[in-house]
């Protein structure tokens, strides 16, 4: 390998985590070159994609220090005020609201085309410290004891003290790293559309777990909605066929006709499910962020959320390691960046999906649990605050909580078989 150290960190991917990463360590005088296989072109304008992330308050503080939030359309971020979740045919309503713990909303509901036209655009800004380099895939990856390298398709090598796999859940670097995953297929698609509909949704986000299938109606700026219908995926075609007017009468029907007349308001996306834990967040020289890290199931909403907590705290020990003259592939740096990211990851990413099983199972001993759950979170305001802690991300997890709580309730399965063992 003859490849000359010619920045500080290689960010193999980007998207939004691995421009977003290179924003914050540009701000850190740390030099970085993001290598991504497609070409720039298709960074600087993204197209719509139907999917809306909710960020929490730590993910807007993250966006916030590093000039990209005011980057994003004001008329196109709303709101988060309440939530609801309901199960099935039960009139049980489990309620959310940002002003019990004191917030004028629970989180922000973003398009996320938007979130990467912001986050290209500030590593674009910072150009003294940032390279963008499209069409370049990486074919390899090999590590010395000084130094990372890549090489690309076009065989040319580039190298640095530390590599970055921002590269999605199905990250082909983390492969090349020798890191492996755990990946949980649902079996299940994600549809997603934009509605316009009636009634005001007074920023109200609603969580519906129905008999086979779930269906969320999240709040968007204006009269609008966003329909996230997650169905079988041996079922998502036929409703990937049905016209808009149709499509539109289903989601109404299916949402018991709540915010009055509904029609499609954008084009349909189908997504399959695929949750994923990296068994390592680290390497020697080599680093994951992102959702080549984790990769949530959208339910819970904390995917993107999870990628800025990772980039931020990446951020931290690199700087301290530089400070304390260590090089930036240092192995306590990652360990110590790699211990917190699980800490605050791993206990949401086995809850959700444990959530997931449990409230998409239609036998008759997961209803009695489902609605004990929702019994039980109802009346018990430190659970709900907890809860709402997650959800704005200025708290742990709540899932502990849930799990002790469920313990003490009879005729329920015990709390390690519904929720996973640590």
């Amino acid at each position: 390998m003859n490849a000359s150290l010619d920045t500080d960190v290689l960010i193999v991917g980007a998207g939004p985590a691995g421009l977003a990463l290179a924003c914050s360590l540009a701000d850190a005088g740390i030099r970085t070159r993001v290598l991504e296989q497609a070409p720039l072109s298709s960074l600087a304008h993204p197209p719509e994609d139907g999917r809306d992330i909710a960020l929490t308050h730590r993910a807007r503080r993250v966006l916030s220090v590093l000039g990209l939030w005011n980057r994003l359309p004001a008329d196109e971020v709303a709101p988060l005020k309440k939530a609801q979740v309901t199960s099935g045919n039960s009139p049980l309503v489990l309620p959310f609201d940002a002003q019990d713990e004191g917030h004028e909303a629970l989180g922000w509901l973003v398009p996320n085309h938007r979130i990467r036209e912001a986050c290209y655009a500030g590593a674009v800004a910072r150009a003294d410290w940032i390279t963008l380099q499209g069409e370049a895939r990486v074919t390899a990856l090999h590590r010395t004891a000084d130094r990372a390298t890549v090489t690309l398709a076009d065989g040319s090598q580039l190298s640095a003290p530390l590599v970055v796999a921002a590269d999605s859940r199905f990250s082909t670097v983390r492969k090349m790293a020798g890191i492996g995953a755990r990946m949980l297929d649902f079996g299940r698609t994600a549809i997603v559309c934009r509605m316009a509909h009636e009634h005001d949704h007074e920023g109200i986000a609603h969580e519906c777990f129905l008999h086979g299938h779930t269906l969320a109606i999240l709040p968007m700026a204006g009269r609008q909605a966003s329909a996230v219908w997650t169905v079988s995926t041996d079922g998502a075609e036929a409703i990937m066929q049905l016209s808009d007017e149709a499509f539109a009468q289903a989601v109404d029907s299916e949402f018991g006709h709540r915010l009055g007349d509904m029609r499609t308001a954008g084009q349909r996306h189908a997504y399959p499910l695929v949750a994923v834990y990296a068994q390592r967040f680290w390497a020697d020289r080599f680093a994951l962020i992102g959702d080549a890290a984790v990769g949530m199931h959208p339910v819970t909403a904390h995917g993107y959320n999870f990628g800025l907590y990772g980039i931020e705290t990446l951020t931290r020990e690199l700087v301290a390691a530089r400070a304390a003259s260590r090089d930036l592939g240092d192995s306590r740096a990652l360990q110590t960046y790699a211990s917190e990211h699980q800490r605050v990851t791993l206990p949401i990413y086995l809850g959700t999906n444990a959530i997931v099983k449990l409230f998409t199972n239609d036998l008759p001993a997961a209803h009695l649990v489902r609605g004990a759950i929702l019994r039980v979170s109802k009346h018990l305001p430190p659970l709900k605050a907890a809860i709402t802690r997650q959800l704005t991300g200025s708290g742990l997890s709540p899932f502990d909580l849930v799990r002790d709580k469920l313990s003490t309730l009879p005729h329920i399965p015990r709390p390690s078989s519904l929720f996973g063992r640590r």
